[in-house]
């Protein structure tokens, strides 16, 4: 029969063919041991195909029978009703081996037989009546009989029967949908339930030999129960179209899960180093990834023992187990046992969530299926073991065994392994820092598992059931950072090349430019310099930032003394006074614009616009030449070399070369009174170290999202700001300042460095920013609240070589290039020089803020001191010494009188 274009037989029989199929990869999935136990654990590796054969012919049920086998003689309808005049007819023989399997796999061989048994009980009288009807010898209508049951196939089943239609009639009698298929001419079908005769066709017989059916087919359509069937089977169909339809389209919108491996959960974040090396974590991350091989091999069939004993046979789903874990829980009338498998599991953690939906099982078993067909169980394995939760903040297997062990995988005792292979199903229950007791009843039934598998003996058990459980907590490895400042100046720069919704995603991963090695040497350097400088100098912060000139990526930064204190970045949030390490940026603008070194500058006291500038102890020295006021850092001729060039284009150039900060444009610019933060002036100094190239100072190469999809990577290109010559006459005359000049102690035994010094006003600020071709690194020493330090900027120098002469020790040497031809050189840059309203020379603004003129050997101010009342003291008795009265001779003689 057929609705609209749907032939009913022909849908029946494809679905017969899927559905044999599907169960031919179920065969022998049963809870029997499997048959490599005999020799091995049994969860060593998946079966060979010959034992998946000899598995799939080893079916303990009495209802699968050979297809060749000879029907019974007192159970079948055959028995009254075939014919042996048939045996002409060849035999249509059905593939039912899938069926069968699926029957023996379900354990349902009695309900099937008892089923069979009473469909035939009801067809008995239909049939009887049937026979009456038809006319006992036809050419067109045959009925087969007992006697030729070589040419003639009978399938009778309750649950589902086929109908097949060869060439011409069908003849099929089913309590719910049963078949008889025929010979090729003839066959009359008669359903009970949802019964149809189907005309034949023109050539098949005489019209007068079609009068029973004709008759038959009206008797049967005035009975309601045939609509009702038609209208059941309909229903079911469409049902069923829409079905496969929907799994299709689930199907095709699964995700790619070609990479599992560098999947992260939402909300997690991962900072690594240049070598991987795993900086920072926030979220429910894994710190420990490990290879499959480096799991020792009995706690990865601890986990197949409890989770998924079947795992090497299933492809995914595990329909056996679904059923055996359906049984366990509604005897038990609690949920003791889990249908999902290990893929499953996997499936959930990387694709979906925890809703309860059939939604979600289906597409969880869609993902598990696809996995599998994808990945091998070996990856399998690793990714679920690296991945599933375990309780208390520990992701992964690694991670669980440091936080309640304090151990590596390695060296966990059967005991332990049993404990973290029984916490996937309740992490917090089976806890053995919650609750010790339930633990160990968990580890126990874990253990037993294992034994049953033949993974363990039973003596490896009852010795292991018998250990107290013990743990030794540790925090999770991940709430551990590993250098905190550059973390922190990570997180910052992320949502400049991450969008805001990969963000609030999570799941990513950063990969990074930091150097760990450079790393702890400028953290050790920056202890060392607040510790033991910092007494003796009054600062008690300081900060280095070292970046790789050619490519300008940070390989170490350091924002302070000790984190945990202070989360205050000073490398790269501070805003300080740069002092005269901003001289090296106005002298590039000036050989940009064609200055000569050589070019001559008088220090000498001089007023601009209100402005004095001053060099350090108010002292004067006349003519010099560019070079050497940058040597000996002379105020007066910076400031003049910067009217000359004028403010903006000096300010463009110090932005071109990586200052981000406002600039204002004002004389004292000169000498660094515009704020800048260690970084941005550090990436400047790279400019001229990469020979006027300027590349972006930057910590981040790579953003991974949750799916392993490269969202962002670093592709910065060097950009010339400053032509080359200008670039190498300033790196010679910057050579200087450490040769001979306020930057001494930063120099390199085997080494040329250029570099400069900078003190800010009032000694607040010290500085020192070098550099060699391939590195340049800045150093500050200061206090957060400004207060003056008593250093100077030598010290900074000093702990700049300190850690460079580590950093780059075995590094290659590179010379800086060559002082170029100085005559007729032409710049770059084009000077607007400053016209200031008024100038006074020769005068300074003294202390009262007069101008009066500048004295060389100004004599000290007499004060007339401050009456003081002198604070009384009690003298001290002392015994006058004894002194013998000296003899007088009288004037004259004087007689007596008497």
């Amino acid at each position: 029969m057929s609705f609209e274009g749907l032939n009913v037989a022909e849908f029946f029989s494809n679905i017969k063919d899927k559905l044999s199929k599907v169960t031919k990869g179920v065969g022998g999935n049963s809870d029997r041991e499997s048959p490599n136990a005999a020799h091995s654990t049994g969860l060593n590796s998946p079966p060979s195909p010959a034992q998946l054969s000899a598995r799939t012919t080893d079916v303990r049920s009495e209802y699968v029978v050979s297809e060749d086998a000879a029907p019974p003689e007192d159970s079948e309808l055959a028995s009254e009703y075939l014919d042996s005049k048939h045996d002409q007819y060849p035999i249509v023989k059905r593939d039912w081996e899938g069926l069968k399997r699926l029957i023996a796999w379900l354990e349902i061989e009695p309900q099937v037989t008892s089923w069979q048994a009473k469909g035939k009980e009801l067809l008995r009288p239909g049939l009887s009546v049937l026979g009456n009807k038809l006319p006992e010898k036809s050419d067109n209508i045959v009925v087969p009989s007992k006697s030729a049951p070589q040419n003639t196939e009978l399938q009778i089943n309750t649950e589902l029967q086929e109908i097949n239609a060869p060439q011409n009639t069908e003849l099929q009698i089913n309590t719910e949908l049963q078949e008889i298929s025929a010979p090729q001419n003839t066959e009359l079908q008669i359903n009970t339930e949802l019964q149809e005769i189907s005309a034949p066709p023109e050539d098949s017989a005489p019209q007068e030999d079609s009068a029973p059916q004709e008759k038959t087919k009206k008797r049967l359509s005035r009975r309601p129960r045939f609509w009702i069937g038609l209208g059941v089977l309909s229903i079911g169909s469409g049902a069923l179209i829409y079905g496969l339809w929907v799994l299709y389209t689930l199907d095709k919108a699964l995700p790619d899960v070609n990479d599992l491996s560098a999947f992260n959960r939402d909300g997690t974040l991962t900072i690594k180093a240049a070598d991987n090396t795993i900086l920072l974590q926030s979220g429910p991350a894994t710190r420990d990834k490990l290879k499959l091989k480096e799991i020792p091999d009995l706690l990865v069939k601890a986990f197949i023992s409890i989770e998924d004993r079947r795992f090497y046979e299933h492809r995914g789903v595990d329909y056996q187990g679904i059923v055996r874990s359906i049984g366990s829980n509604l005897l038990a009338r609690d949920l003791v046992q889990g249908g999902s498998t290990i893929t499953q599991q996997l499936a959930r953690v990387v694709f979906l969530n925890q809703e309860r939906s059939i939604k979600r099982k289906v597409r969880e078993a869609l993902l598990a299926q696809k996995i599998e067909r994808e990945l091998t169980k070996e990856q399998v394995l690793e990714r679920y073991l690296n991945l599933v939760y375990l309780g208390s903040d520990a992701y992964g297997v690694a991670d669980a065994a440091w936080v309640f062990f304090s151990k590596p995988v390695d060296k966990l005792t059967l005991a332990e392994m049993a404990t973290l292979a029984g916490l996937p199903p309740a992490p917090s229950e089976y806890s053995p820092l919650v609750n010790p007791n339930l633990a160990k009843q968990r580890r126990n039934t874990v253990l037993q598992q294992m034994q049953e598998a033949k993974v363990i003996t039973e003596a490896q058990a009852k010795e292991a059931m018998a250990e107290p459980i013990r743990v030794k907590q540790s925090s999770p490895k991940r709430f551990k950072v590993v250098a905190p400042y550059f973390a922190s100046y990570i997180r910052k720069e992320l949502p400049r090349y991450v969008s805001k919704d990969a963000l609030e995603s999570g799941g990513l991963t950063v990969e990074t430019t930091v150097d760990l090695k450079w790393q702890k040497i400028a953290e050790q350097v920056v202890k060392d310099a607040i510790e033991v400088d910092g007494r003796r100098q009054g600062f008690e912060q300081a900060a280095l930032v070292s970046i790789e000139t050619k490519t300008g990526k940070v390989k170490a930064l350091v924002g302070g003394g000790n984190f945990k204190e202070s989360q205050f970045n000073r490398a790269t949030q501070a805003l300080r006074q740069p002092g005269s390490t901003f001289k090296g940026l106005v002298y590039a603008a000036a050989m940009g614009a064609g200055f000569s070194p050589y070019d001559s500058y008088e220090d000498a006291p001089i007023i601009i616009d209100g402005y004095q500038p001053n060099n350090y102890g108010k002292k004067f020295s006349g003519w010099r030449s560019i070079s050497d006021a940058l040597r000996s850092s002379v105020n007066v001729v910076a400031v003049r070399v910067l009217m000359d060039v004028g403010f903006e284009p000096a300010m463009k150039l110090a932005h071109d070369m990586g200052i981000k900060s406002k600039l204002s444009p004002i004389y004292s610019l000169a000498l660094g009174s515009s704020e800048v933060n260690l970084l941005e002036l550090t990436n400047a100094y790279g400019t001229l170290a990469s020979e006027g190239n300027f590349i972006e100072a930057h910590g981040i190469t790579k953003v991974i999202n949750q799916r392993g999809d490269v969202i962002y990577k670093a592709d910065f290109k060097p950009k010339r700001v400053l032509d080359k010559d200008s670039a190498a006459i300033t790196t010679w005359m910057l050579e200087g300042v450490v040769t001979g000049g306020t930057g001494g102690p930063a120099s390199l035994a085997d080494r040329a460095v250029a570099g400069k010094t900078g003190t800010s006003e009032k000694v607040r600020d010290l500085w020192f920013i070098g550099y060699i071709p391939q590195v340049v690194t800045g150093v500050w020493l200061g206090n957060d609240d400004n207060y003056p330090t008593g250093g100077t900027s030598g010290t900074a120098a000093y702990n700049w070589r300190d850690f460079m002469s580590q950093a780059v020790k075995g590094m290659p040497v590179q010379e800086f290039p060559k002082l170029p031809e100085l005559e007729g050189r032409k710049g770059s840059i084009k000077a607007k020089p400053v016209e200031p309203k008024e100038i006074i020379r020769g005068m300074i603004v003294n202390e009262d803020g007069a101008i009066v003129p500048y004295n060389p050997h100004p004599e000290p101010r007499h004060r007339e001191p401050v009456y003081q009342e002198p604070a009384y003291q009690e003298p001290a008795y002392q015994e006058p010494a004894y002194q013998e009265p000296a003899y007088q001779e009288p004037d004259r003689y004087q007689e007596p009188r008497y």
